[in-house]
């Protein structure tokens, strides 16, 4: 190689990393930088404010966040032998706290609080829990992925297949469906708090048309057993047109000669999805896929606007524990060590998918 092609050479590489460097420079400034203070942050005891210096504390943090444990109670007995039962007819335990204070075997439980129970004979099996709110976040945002990325990528290449037709006025459907994308997630939330509402809200209203006023009013977001499923429903609606566009986009990039090849082998459109268009979409699948999980794992926005956690904790979720602990609670440390969680989970299910989806000889 020349002089003079090295020389233009170096300037071309001195060129694009002056380009780069404020996108290289505000990834480092706001998003590398506040890492590595988090996970520095998530082994002290730091606090927003506080007058006490800040000190190391080593895993104490992720030991209070993960600390949970089982406890098996029998039932209490009379003086006879005989199982005491409630006004109802069901056998009475001991309580939780009396085995975790008073009981010296139980000593690894101290602090804990119950966090779920079941029947197990005559028996009762508590799972305990030392922060079960951040448990009952981390159970809610693995739900919360599991159905919406599966359910969200479906309804995506549903919709991806239905518009890529060469019809008339398709682009309207185009936009139709992908218009909730634009819209803000704050705007959406407030929009669909008004559908759920208990009483006169959209939702309430529409089932009681359609049934004759027979369907009893639901309070959707004011129940624990509903608030996490509505909130689940909007996040599909309002995020599966951006699929569809990815979909969309990887279904343009499969050559027509192999349907003309299928037509002519007499395949039917159950075969030709089959052999032709899935084969074709895996790259764009294993890329859905993974941005959608990232995406449900950071539920927030919904959470915050429609029903700040409850109720009784049913909604909460990893990164909504995250803001509250730093800012609200001004526990920076606790924050801090729920996201480093967040991004160990986050980063060991992604690569986890990558290594389900990839190339096989």
């Amino acid at each position: 190689m020349s002089a003079k092609s090295t020389s233009k050479l170096q300037k071309h590489t001195l060129a694009g990393w002056l380009m780069a460097t404020p996108a290289v420079g505000l990834i480092t400034l706001f998003l590398v930088v506040p890492f590595l203070l988090a996970f520095v942050l998530s082994f002290t005891n730091q606090r927003l404010v506080s007058p006490n210096p800040t000190q190391f504390v080593g895993l104490s943090n992720f030991e209070q966040l993960l600390g949970v444990g089982t406890l098996m109670l029998e039932p209490e007995r009379d003086d006879a032998g005989a199982i005491v039962r409630d006004a109802r007819g069901e056998p009475e335990y001991p309580r939780v706290r009396d085995y975790t204070r008073n009981n010296p075997d139980y000593l690894q439980l101290s602090g804990m609080r119950e966090l779920a129970a079941m029947s197990w004979g005559e028996n009762r099996l508590v799972f305990l829990a030392r922060d079960v709110v951040f448990i009952k976040a981390v159970l809610n945002t693995l739900a919360f992925v599991a159905v919406v990325a599966p359910v969200q990528a479906g309804l995506a290449l549903l919709l991806a297949l239905l518009i890529n037709q060469k019809l008339r006025g398709i682009n309207v459907f185009r936009t139709i469906y992908f218009m909730p994308v634009v819209v803000s997630i704050v705007v959406v939330s407030l929009l669909w708090r008004f559908i759920y509402a208990g009483q006169s809200g959209l939702l309430n209203t529409l089932l009681g048309f359609l049934t004759l006023g027979n369907f009893q009013p639901v309070d959707w977001l004011g129940n624990p057993a509903t608030a996490l499923w509505s909130i689940l429903a909007m996040s599909v609606w309002q995020g599966v047109g951006f699929h569809m566009v990815i979909w969309l986009s990887g279904l343009q990039t499969i050559p027509e000669s192999l349907y003309e090849a299928a037509d002519i082998e007499g395949a039917t459109g159950w075969q030709k999805f089959r052999y032709v268009t899935w084969p074709g979409l895996r790259n764009t699948a294993v890329l859905i896929l993974i941005v959608i999980t990232m995406q449900a794992f950071s539920l927030f926005s919904q959470i915050d606007v429609m029903t700040k956690g409850g109720p009784v904790d049913s909604t909460q979720s990893i990164v909504f524990q995250a803001v509250q602990r730093g800012y609200v609670q001004q526990d920076i440390a606790s924050g801090s060590a729920i996201s480093v969680l967040l991004f160990l989970i986050v980063l060991t299910i992604s690569l986890l998918q990558r290594w389900l989806t990839r190339e096989r000889n």
